[in-house]
């Protein structure tokens, strides 16, 4: 299960919850912002939250977008693939004397862009790119090299009328359309700048969301299967504008 931060719950606290009241979930940030806290503070949650949880946490690391973290924070937003690599030094080398896990517990970083990808793909275990496409999964899987983890998000609405579809698919667009990390690499995956402006062409819902019903929407999934992903984070919209109540009924048809 992949939790957010953006404007809602530490994700932190929120894993240890999640994963003290389950037995077998995994849970993984996607993603916890690195402008919020000092690199050896996220290593030491990291590590006791994989300790105390059986090697069950993911840790999910992204540099958000300008307007979030100088608008809503007040901070000094720096070029995005400098400062995590920068970040991930700072965890690698901060001290942690409490027990580990066997292994090193894996981590992921958002990453849309070239540069940002291959430092997933050296650094860490693999990227979480987030409001893509299976165009874009092939264009990962191919400058990440076949090893590293590439952890997908797709949209999901399980309405088979196009123009219910394609509503609830804008509301939901509309969160993000302005952020210039998500346009830059909406043209990376061949679309212009008109047709993610004001409500979006239908040419770029279709893309970005998957709508119809479980036999499309599962098709999807495989589309980005068979263009490398290693994993698919299915986020569920409701068809009825409910933004913040996830779909479960489209969870569990899709979980069978």
């Amino acid at each position: 299960m992949w939790i957010p931060e953006t404007f809602g719950r530490n994700p932190f606290a929120h894993a240890a919850w999640l994963l003290a009241n389950t037995t077998s979930l995994v849970i993984a940030t996607g993603i916890a912002n690195i402008y919020y806290r000092e690199p050896g503070v996220t290593l030491a949650a990291q590590h006791t939250l994989a300790e105390q949880s059986d090697d069950r946490f993911l840790l999910g690391l992204g540099v958000s977008h300008q307007p979030l973290v100088e608008g809503l924070r007040g901070l000094t937003y720096g070029k995005p693939v400098s400062t995590m690599r920068a970040y991930l030094q700072k965890m690698k080398a901060s001290p942690y004397s409490a027990p580990r896990i066997a292994e090193a517990p894996k981590t992921v970083i958002a990453a849309l862009g070239p540069n940002m990808l291959k430092l997933a793909a050296s650094e860490v275990d693999g990227a979480h790119p987030y409001f893509t496409s299976p165009v874009h999964t092939k264009m990962a899987r191919e400058t990440m090299g076949p090893e590293a983890w590439l952890c997908v998000e797709q949209k999901v609405i399980m309405e088979t009328d196009a123009a219910q579809a394609r509503a609830a698919a804008r509301r939901a667009a509309s969160t993000y359309q302005g952020l210039p990390n998500y346009r830059n690499n909406w043209l990376r995956m061949g679309l212009s700048e008109s047709d993610f402006n004001e409500s979006g062409s239908d040419e770029f819902i279709d893309a970005t969301f998957a709508w119809g019903d479980v036999d499309a929407i599962r098709e999807r999934i495989d589309e980005h299967m068979q263009a490398g992903a290693s994993h698919v984070c299915v986020q569920p919209i409701r068809a009825d504008g409910k933004i913040q109540q996830p779909d479960w009924d489209a969870l569990e048809a899709l979980s069978t």
